[in-house]
């Protein structure tokens, strides 16, 4: 009996030190990048020009096939994040706020709330933010204009600004879908240099007034991370976690995949790095809100991979030309982890 009661009081002596030694655990944020490929709903809408997405036109776009794409959406979005769903989601490629909202009513395990601009893109198709009201709470939202040397009308950049709720961190998010390749890449690279320019000059008024401000860019930029536009024009380079940057310093977290080359699309058989997340300086400083270095990811699930033809280890779209599919997108999202580090 006494050499029982020895050991428990032995046992006891030990607990609270293990559980001293225990680690912290860390809240973490993840974010992604999705373009969903023309997300449009199947009314006319005399302002723009969606006559392709009509039930009515070549693809017989109806309510059916919206559902069904939604529910595909979902699939891929709750995939994300180790099957839990991102807390913060960029779009691009959705027509209206009710397409968006249709969006978020198919994701029912989290509390998302759907951000969204209608802009001047001929075709009408946005950009757009989704984010978990239980993380988040919204302080601001605007739309930054990307005017175009020919002054054709394109997408905005749309900047919301986020308070995390637990910590009181504020997020800038800028959300991205510069002009598009048509009519090849070194013709229309002009026009990514000037949706380039307008956003370095939105970073640098805020970079003034708020020089540590957290800001991640997303979105699909129709370049990769070694184009001009992205590395001189924008300045979003290559780096190493923990290394000090200039304050005014952007951190592209696709470099390092995109150099290896890895893409989140494949055209012509080759693979294009043009979902990125791009981060300011201030979330790589040991300070506050981090990001988990090499978390930066391309989402592939196996359900989404096309398997045989010209478009083999691609991901499954809706249409390809005419021929409806019935798949996801022509994009695979991409992803990365953030950390609240102690003070």
């Amino acid at each position: 009996m006494k050499e029982s009661v020895v050991k428990i009081l032995i046992i006891a002596l030990f607990i609270p030190q293990i559980l001293v030694c225990q680690p912290e655990k860390k809240e973490t944020l993840y974010i992604a990048q999705f373009n969903i490929e023309n997300l449009f709903d199947a009314v006319d809408d005399p302002n723009i020009d969606d006559a392709e997405f009509l039930p009515e036109s070549d693809k017989f776009w109806t309510d059916g096939k919206i559902n069904a794409k939604l529910t595909n959406l979902a699939k891929v979005i709750n995939y994300m994040n180790n099957g839990v769903g991102p807390d913060v989601l960029a779009v691009e490629e959705v027509e209206n706020f009710n397409m968006m909202k249709r969006l978020c009513y198919s994701l029912k395990d989290r509390d998302y709330i759907p951000v969204h601009r209608d802009s001047k893109d001929a075709r009408g198709i946005d950009v757009g933010l989704i984010y978990d009201r239980k993380i988040f709470e919204i302080e601001d939202i605007s739309t930054i204009d990307v005017k175009l040397p020919n002054g054709y009308p394109t997408r905005d950049i749309l900047h919301a600004v986020l308070k995390h709720k637990n910590s009181g961190e504020i997020v800038h998010f800028f959300v991205n879908h510069w002009p598009s390749r048509r009519g090849g890449k070194e013709k229309s690279v002009i026009n990514r240099i000037s949706a380039a320019k307008t956003l370095r000059a939105a970073l640098d008024l805020l970079f003034e007034s708020k020089p540590n401000a957290n800001v991640i860019i997303l979105g699909d930029f129709n370049d990769a991370p070694l184009d001009e536009s992205l590395t001189r024009t924008l300045k979003a380079a290559d780096f190493n976690c923990g290394e000090k940057q200039n304050k005014e310093t952007l951190l592209n977290l696709a470099y390092k995949k995109a150099s290896q080359k890895e893409g989140s699309y494949l055209f012509a058989r080759n693979w294009d790095m043009i979902d990125q997340i791009v981060v300011s300086a201030a979330l790589n400083d040991g300070k506050k809100l981090e990001y988990d270095c090499d978390s930066y990811e391309i989402v592939k699930p196996a359900f989404m991979i096309i398997h045989g033809g010209d478009r083999e280890g691609g991901a499954l779209p809706t249409y390809m030309g005419k021929k409806y599919i019935g798949g996801f997108s022509d994009h695979f999202p991409v992803g990365a982890r953030f950390i609240f580090k102690a003070e």
